[in-house]
């Protein structure tokens, strides 16, 4: 179990790794997006702590690029652990073994998609979880492109009144960072939330839709995915699988 993470990432890379993609090595920057699930709340054992990849690193608290290790996000420094991006990136690594992939944790634990919005607040966290995801965002610019996002959120909108915008808000949402990113055809991939809660299957019902209705966009199943007690969270295994299964459809995304 030890290393897990690589074990696991085997499948992906040989049926996924792109053939002469890339001549020269390059730095592959990836955002990091949506609330507590996609920071991660798994708990890290020791096994977790050491888990690394050479060619992975992440944009820390201070900005500073170093080398990824859970937790990746410090939204909630007392509860951050594992969650898909250290996975998701491994994995990345792997099918492009030239290249470095640099991972922007932007993810705030708790916040609904309302959130998300140009000058929204987030009291509980004192931040303002899509501008400091912008500035983050900018900083990471300074390196190169940004190359795709991932998103992993809807725990907090898992209502009536908020699942029937939801598609709207996350349309706008994509829209604005691929604005920001200069990209208009940023790889985008959202994430299905845990089936192990009825109320969930609002938002998710949202999300199936998202490839259809949004160009450039895929989808990811929580299928068979477990939580770690609190019927919200990802236990650490799961966050595990679930960053691969991000990163085989950001891989067929980028194929396009």
């Amino acid at each position: 179990m030890k290393y897990l993470v690589f074990v696991a990432l085997t499948l992906v890379c040989f049926s996924f790794r792109l053939k002469n993609w890339s001549e020269k090595p390059r730095k592959q920057i990836y955002l990091l997006m949506g609330q507590s699930n996609m920071a991660g709340r798994g708990v890290i054992t020791d096994e977790y702590k050491e888990l690394q990849h050479t060619r992975v690193l992440m944009l820390n608290a201070n900005n500073e690029w170093v080398a990824a290790k859970h937790p990746i996000h410090f939204d909630k420094p007392k509860v951050a652990g594992v969650g898909p991006g250290l996975a998701f990136g491994a994995a990345l690594a792997d099918a492009f073994p030239k290249d470095s992939i640099y991972l922007v944790p932007c993810a705030v634990g708790g916040t609904s998609i309302a959130k998300w919005e140009p000058g929204a607040f987030d009291k509980s966290t004192n931040t303002h979880p899509y501008d400091d995801a912008l500035l983050r965002i900018k900083e990471a610019m300074k390196l190169g492109k940004i190359n795709g996002a991932i998103w992993l959120q809807g725990e907090s909108d898992s209502n009536p009144k908020s699942a029937a915008v939801y598609l709207e808000k996350l349309t706008a949402l994509i829209e604005r960072v691929r604005k920001e990113t200069n990209n208009p055809n940023l790889p985008f991939v959202v994430g299905e939330l845990g089936q192990y809660r009825d109320n969930y299957k609002l938002i998710n019902e949202v999300l199936h839709q998202v490839p259809q209705k949004i160009k450039l966009t895929n989808y990811v199943t929580s299928e068979g995915l477990t939580h770690k007690g609190d019927t919200t969270h990802f236990d650490s295994p799961s966050a595990t699988t679930y960053g691969v299964r991000f990163a085989k459809e950001m891989l067929m995304l980028i194929k396009k």
